[in-house]
């Protein structure tokens, strides 16, 4: 059956359409899923540029979405021809975040093969039920960004009606975390660096939006926006070139929601700024089973849908990760097959 993989040490031209072994029947707890699309996440394209570099011939990304094609003996949560999208750790179904889920060794595309193929034989609890009426490519945005957008504000921050949310970006994640805050009756402020992207987000429901490359101090202008007071919440992805200005953007005991290093990995922080504002600064990386399972239950009382830029196919996985790199993009890149 045909997959992508990367070959060490990584690099787009590094990205190999070959084909690999059937994965057979599901055993035991097991189900077997044919799979339609995928998703490409910051992570999976470190994975296949060799930046977190992989095993050899390591299949990549970490989201999945199609069809249950068999299941094995124990199984009773999934039917055959049941929609069903894949989780990121997929041995975390509940509770706290277990040692797992401090690195990438369980996750698909990283630690073990990913779902850039056609077929997979899992764990049933690698799995949950997809959207009802949601696309293969549309379920598929959910592993990773929506699932970490919904645990930052949502199970993290505790996220109500009449809070504000600041969004940095027109990525996956930030575009999520746009729709759950207004489905929750949040209010949102956006930062872009494009006045296109910046009217696409106020389409999309964002109160207010800051171009942050006209507006470099945008942390004091967030302060101006709410009377003074911050907002409640930051979903900060952009990590030590951005996170001074989140700290001066949130309330007095806000929260701060770190979830990327888009700008790098070390940098300064004004500690005696976050210290006297009582911040809240939480690290996270995804979630758990259950969290995705009520985030699926959101959605579908929600009528949300992810926004999706373009869908490429799998065969050009390596073209979709150089739009990816180039940050044109609005929203989620997906692959289909």
């Amino acid at each position: 059956m045909k997959a992508v993989v990367v070959r060490t040490p990584g690099g787009l031209d590094k990205l190999e359409v070959t084909d690999i072994a059937d994965p057979g029947q599901p055993q035991q707890g097991q189900i077997r899923v044919a799979l339609h699309a995928s998703s490409l996440n910051f992570h999976d394209l470190l994975v296949a540029n060799g930046s977190s570099p992989s095993a050899d011939g390591r299949v990549l990304m970490a989201d999945g979405a199609g069809v249950v094609e068999a299941i094995g003996e124990g199984v009773s949560e999934f039917q055959v021809g049941d929609h069903v999208v894949s989780t990121f750790f997929p041995h975390w179904e509940n509770g706290e975040a277990l040692a797992l889920a401090s690195n990438f060794a369980g996750t698909p595309g990283d630690g073990i093969d990913g779902f850039a193929t056609q077929f997979a034989v899992r764990a049933a609890t690698a799995f949950t039920h997809a959207p009802r009426g949601w696309s293969h490519a549309e379920a598929a945005t959910i592993t990773t960004a929506g699932l970490t957008a919904w645990r930052a504000l949502v199970v993290d921050g505790g996220l109500k009606a009449g809070d504000s949310v600041l969004i940095l970006g027109s990525g996956g994640v930030s575009i999520a975390a746009l729709q759950i805050a207004r489905m929750m009756g949040a209010s949102v402020i956006a930062t872009s660096s494009s006045d296109e992207k910046l009217e696409r987000l106020r389409k999309l429901g964002a109160d207010h939006t800051i171009n942050y490359r006209q507006t470099p101090d945008w942390g004091k202008r967030v302060l101006e926006l709410t009377a003074g007071r911050g907002v409640d919440q930051v979903v900060e992805v952009g990590g030590p070139g951005t996170l001074a200005q989140s700290i001066t953007a949130v309330r007095v005991g806000g929260h701060i929601a770190l979830i990327g290093v888009l700008t790098g990995r070390q940098g300064d922080v004004p500690t005696s700024v976050l210290m006297a504002k009582q911040v809240r600064l939480k690290g996270l990386i995804v979630g758990s089973r259950r969290h995705q399972q009520d985030y699926v239950r959101a959605l579908e009382q929600s009528g949300v849908r992810p926004v999706i830029d373009r869908s490429f196919p799998l065969e050009n996985l390596a073209g979709a990760f150089r739009l990816q790199e180039s940050g044109g993009h609005f929203g989620k890149i997906v692959v289909e097959w």
